[in-house]
């Protein structure tokens, strides 16, 4: 056999993606089309429920919390993100806001969501959406707020790393 036709082997297969992660990236997307667009809440959900085949994939209660919550409560999410962002929070991408808000509400109103979850998944939608260094400005932006949000939680995590 030829080089020309040798078998060329099968790329590894993505692992699938959970329904937790779905949920945040539909969230995610729903709040920068929020953000872009300044469309209800209502209009957004029901036009990612339409646009995919993928939506039944997702934990609908997570998006919905997380999509709703974000919109309801923007305001204190903007005050909690603002001191840990360098510059003004209108030069940050829309889309790694829209990262910032979906895991800052649920490091602020899901506390049985271990933090380095919430982190761990904001890094890799802005690796999926984002520019190409965003994710250190999240992880940066994120690891700030839940110092800040869940001391206790926080401080146990690093205890546990100092030991390890």
């Amino acid at each position: 056999m030829s080089e020309a036709n040798a078998a060329v082997p099968a790329a590894p297969r993505a692992k699938p993606k959970s329904a937790r992660r779905r949920a945040r990236e539909f969230a995610m997307q729903g709040i920068y089309q929020w953000l872009m667009s300044n469309e209800s809440g209502s209009n957004i959900d029901r036009y990612l429920r339409d646009s995919t085949p993928y939506f039944p994939k997702c934990d609908e209660l997570l998006f919905r919390a997380v999509l709703f919550g974000v919109i309801k409560d923007i305001g204190p999410l903007t005050k909690a993100l603002e001191p840990h962002v360098e510059r003004p929070l209108n030069e940050v991408s829309i889309v790694e806001m829209a990262v910032l808000y979906v895991a800052a509400y649920e490091i602020v109103s899901m506390p049985e969501t271990p933090y380095p979850v919430i982190i761990n998944e904001a890094i890799e939608l802005t690796k999926s959406f984002g520019g190409a260094d965003g994710h250190r400005f999240v992880n940066g932006v994120l690891d700030k707020l839940a110092a800040l949000v869940r001391a206790d939680e926080f401080a146990a995590a690093a205890a546990k790393r100092r030991n390890a």
